[in-house]
């Protein structure tokens, strides 16, 4: 082989290799594409779907898989203006199945589903597609599961629309016992500092009572001495 035909071969294998990497990139970018519709569209109550994981794993594998679906998806690693609300559900679900309360409240809304699915069919837990669920009970269980999730979703926000409406009047109160002591202590003040002028009117007013009196006996007197002067005659 010539030195122009080894040119030409390196050509071409170069041609070759930037065109495998271009298709690795372009199928990595369809996997992200992919993977943040599907976190998207699944329900987002439901931690374990949004992670695409089964009821029952243990924590460590709940780490792996958000650890590896948040590199896939991250926003800077993707130009797909849909990253960041799907990473956002990512991040979410992690931290509901890694807190104890939150996940046993969903693992105990996916074990209602379940019971009340075996219910409706009128089965048992010994029937052989409870105990062996195929695709089609599987996929009967997650929707029940989102009905009952939905149901728990709506108690939650009703009790604490209530929870607020109680707070409010309990703050109302204290809001009004405070402005009522408030007003109490104004009426006090206001008492204290207009006692001296009552006091001096008090006394300006029992004097001016005693002098009546006193001028009021003096006449009285003078007029029982002129009825006892008798004329002489």
């Amino acid at each position: 082989m010539g030195v122009d035909e080894e040119i030409k071969a390196e050509a071409e294998s170069k041609d070759e290799l930037e065109a495998l990497d271009a298709l690795a990139k372009e199928e990595k970018e369809f996997n992200k594409d992919g993977e943040i519709d599907r976190i998207l569209k699944a329900f987002k109550l439901d931690a374990y779907a949004v992670l695409n994981l089964q009821p029952g794993v243990p924590d460590s594998q709940i780490k792996v898989q958000y650890r590896t679906l948040s590199l896939l998806i991250h926003p800077d690693k993707t130009t797909n203006p849909a990253a960041p609300d799907a990473f956002d559900r990512l991040k979410k679900a992690s931290s509901t199945l890694l807190e104890p309360a939150s996940r046993t409240h969903l693992d105990e809304c996916i074990a209602d589903a379940r019971t009340l699915l075996i219910r409706e069919r009128k089965l048992t837990i010994d029937s052989p597609e409870v105990k062996e669920p195929n695709e089609e009970f599987r996929a009967a269980w997650r929707k029940k599961t989102v009905e009952v999730l939905v149901d728990a979703e709506h108690r939650r926000r009703k009790q604490m629309k209530a929870q607020m409406q109680e707070e409010g009047r309990e703050q109302r109160k204290q809001d009004e016992e405070v402005e009522a002591r408030k007003r109490k202590r104004e009426h006090e003040s206001k008492w204290e500092e207009t006692r001296e002028s009552r006091i001096g009117s008090w006394r300006e007013f029992t004097q001016g009572g005693a002098k009546k009196a006193a001028n009021g006996d003096g006449k009285e007197a003078a007029g029982k001495k002129k009825k006892k002067l008798k004329v002489l005659g």
